[in-house]
C-alpha cells in the first residue's frame, strides 16, 4: 500500500475540538509508538483563521484582523482527511530543483514546521507554548505575503 500521509501534506481535521480546521502533517508515525500503538501524526494547523480585510480599513485594524491562532496536536490517521496540497521546505538544493521541475504542476505551500516542532514539544507545556508562537510567526508571515489564500480561509460546509 502506498504511503500518502507523509510529512508536509495538508490535511483537514475531521473530529474533535479542531474539526473542520486545516493543518499540515509535521511528522508521521505509520507503525505507531510505544505509548500510541496506532498510526498517528503530529500536525500543526490554524485554530482561528484571519478575518476579512477591505480597502477602507486602516493599517491598525488590518493588522488586528490578520492574526492567526495556531494549534499543534498528535492525531490518529482515521481522524484526518488528506488534500491535494503539500508544503515545501527548501532544506537542500535538490529540493529547490524538484520544486522548479514539479512545482509548476502541483499545489504547494512554502512553510517550514520541522525546525519548530521537536520530540520534546509535547512533554513540557512551556515547550508547547514556544513552538506555538514560532508556528504563529511563520503562518502570519505567509498570510501577509498574500500567497496560498485557500489555506488561510475558513472551510465552509
Amino acid at each position: 500500500m502506498v504511503k500518502f500521509l507523509k510529512s508536509g501534506k495538508v490535511v483537514l481535521v475531521l473530529s474533535g475540538r479542531f474539526a473542520g480546521r486545516k493543518a499540515v502533517i509535521v511528522k508521521n508515525f505509520d507503525e505507531g509508538t510505544g505509548s500510541k500503538p496506532y498510526p498517528h501524526a503530529v500536525i500543526a494547523g490554524i485554530e482561528r483563521y484571519p478575518l476579512k480585510v477591505t480597502k477602507a480599513m486602516g493599517k491598525k485594524r488590518i493588522a488586528k484582523r490578520s492574526k492567526v491562532k495556531p494549534f499543534i496536536k498528535s492525531i490518529n490517521y482515521s481522524h484526518i482527511l488528506p488534500t491535494r496540497y503539500e508544503v515545501l521546505s527548501f532544506s537542500k538544493e535538490s529540493d529547490i530543483l524538484t520544486f522548479l521541475f514539479v512545482g509548476l504542476f502541483s499545489y504547494n505551500l512554502d512553510l517550514d514546521f520541522k525546525s519548530v516542532l521537536t520530540a520534546e514539544t509535547f512533554k513540557e507545556p512551556s515547550q508547547r507554548v514556544t513552538s506555538k508562537k514560532a508556528i504563529k510567526r511563520v503562518l502570519e508571515e505567509r498570510y501577509n505575503s498574500g500567497k496560498n489564500k485557500w489555506f488561510f480561509q475558513k472551510l465552509r460546509f
